[in-house]
């Protein structure tokens, strides 16, 4: 092959993102408590890799022949679903390229192998997080100093001034903090006992004593996961935003794994207001559940609580019959389904493509027993010991100090050999012992199938992405705020909101503050 398909730039570009995403593993993995499911055997992850590695290429284009990275970004940050730090900003890149690591320790591909599916990969997924982060401008959390303000004025303005305010103790504050511990365990257990159904982001700066996160449950009721149908039919949202307010407390840390830390350490009494919201790919930014009064939001909290304790109740039944194979295949494509939302997005998902074991990652089954799950992963990413993460003895990784890295780069040397490869090749056929999806798809305009579903994300453009209004960001609004276009989108966005409606684009904080003190 000739050098001529990859430029010097693409690969310089290439390689730094991944020796950025090196070094924020590696610090992310350094910074958090060791965490292993008793349930579900650690080795899911890697066929999850593996999986990611043969696949996310082809799909990204599938997705990429719809609609660019760029709107997917745009349209994903005016919905809290599952397309947030942890899911894009993470685990579509990490996934994509820890299989390759595990390959390349295999002597199964080089370094200089599939490098059109890297730089693609890498691409697409710089271009989604450029458009996803606009409000902030940054490409990842770690950036910013670990935090992620994605949010635009209008939709924060609606957060604060229609949070319902909270004393510990009272009836919304003990129902709220009841009914997310309910979540949270449910959102745990039904993604095989890992993080990715929760997601954090912010802080917000909401007065001198105060600020916001933001809190996303997603995949909560009848969607991609097979195991949901059946158990979370009564689940009437799939995905909840939870806008928390909390005086005296500053979360100095919201990370690309979407964990957050504060000093002092957060707990439930120092919230002091609090909301609830919804959003999917078809609803027209958030719409807020329940928010008329403090009563019919405790009433809400109380029934879903209910609702999702017996959803656990179920899913614990479920799962005690699985076998080990089950629970791996499952907790793989939990894993491997993170970006998975894209595809609704865009309106070309396809269960087969987002909930199967490709062929080529099901050869590595055999080899997943639990120690060696356990102990590869450990090495790729604690000691990080396999030889191809080796260099040379004056290197002084960020870290540790010591010669290594986590992610290989692509040798500059291909372009002087042109020795390499393009591709892994086009999606294989792929399988699942799990059994096939047997309900619809839980979204705001009620339950769906596959191709209802897809027809309808393709007909449809939120108000905030269409032609007009897409390009209008904060900054272009500092200046033009009292034209009309900026008011008819402010307005838009008010419509539902208890407080505001009608007000329009020239609103400050400190006149929402002051609304406040006079209610």
């Amino acid at each position: 092959m000739t050098s001529d398909a990859v430029t010097y730039r693409q690969l310089l570009e290439t390689n730094n993102a991944l020796q950025v995403l090196s070094d924020e593993i590696g610090w992310l993995c350094v910074t958090r408590t060791t965490q292993e499911s008793k349930l579900f055997p650690l080795a899911y992850m890697l066929l999850s890799f593996f999986n990611a590695y043969y696949r996310y290429p082809t799909l990204l284009r599938k997705i990429e022949a719809r609609m660019s990275a760029e709107e997917c970004g745009d349209r994903a940050r005016n919905m809290g679903a599952k397309t947030t730090l942890l899911n894009m900003g993470w685990c579509m890149p990490g996934y994509y390229i820890n299989g390759r690591e595990l390959l390349i320790n295999m002597g199964l591909v080089r370094p200089e192998d599939a490098v059109e599916d890297l730089m693609y990969v890498i691409d697409f997924w710089r271009r989604f997080q450029l458009a996803y982060h606009r409000n902030d401008g940054h490409l990842m959390t770690r950036e910013f100093g670990h935090r992620s303000q994605v949010q635009p004025e209008r939709q924060l303005q609606i957060f604060e001034a229609d949070a319902l305010p909270v004393v510990a103790g009272d009836p919304l504050h003990t129902a709220a903090v009841r009914f997310m511990a309910t979540i949270s365990q449910f959102s745990f257990l039904s993604h095989c006992e890992c993080r990715m159904g929760i997601c954090n982001e912010g802080p917000y700066k909401f007065g001198g004593d105060r600020e916001m996160l933001v809190r996303d449950f997603v995949d909560l009721s009848q969607c991609d996961f097979p195991w949901l149908d059946g158990v979370a039919d009564d689940i009437p949202y799939n995905n909840l935003t939870m806008p928390i307010v909390v005086k005296d407390t500053h979360f100095y840390l919201v990370d690309d794994w979407g964990s957050f830390e504060s000093k002092p350490e957060f707990r439930a009494e120092s919230i002091v207001a609090i909301g609830l919201y919804t959003s999917d790919p078809l609803t027209d930014g958030y719409i807020p559940v329940s928010m008329n009064d403090a009563a019919e939001l405790t009433a809400t909290f109380n029934k879903l609580q209910d609702l999702f304790a017996n959803a656990t109740a179920r899913l614990w039944e479920r799962f005690a019959k699985w076998s080990r194979s089950e629970m791996i295949e499952a907790g793989a494509l939990v894993y491997y389904n993170a970006p998975a939302l894209l595809a609704h997005i865009a309106g070309v998902y396809d269960q087969s493509d987002w909930m199967e074991i490709d062929d080529r990652a099901r050869r590595f089954v055999p080899l997943l027993n639990d120690e060696y799950g356990r102990d590869c992963l450990t090495e790729m990413l604690g000691p990080v010991s396999l030889p191809s993460q080796q260099a040379h003895d004056y290197v002084m990784s960020m870290h540790s100090n010591r010669p290594h890295r986590i992610y290989s780069p692509i040798p500059y040397g291909v372009l002087a050999t042109g020795d390499y490869t393009r591709t892994s090749g086009p999606l294989f056929p792929g399988s699942s012992i799990l059994g096939a999806k047997s309900g619809k798809w839980r979204t705001s305009k009620g339950l769906l199938d596959q191709d209802a579903y897809n027809q309808a994300a393709q007909a449809f453009t939120p108000s905030a992405c269409n032609d007009e209004n897409r390009f209008l960001d904060d900054y272009w609004l500092n200046y033009h705020h009292a034209e009309p276009a900026a008011q008819e989108l402010y307005r838009h966005a008010q419509r539902q909101s208890r407080v505001l409606s009608g007000r329009g684009a020239s609103l400050t904080r400190a006149d929402i503050e002051r609304g406040l003190a006079g209610r």
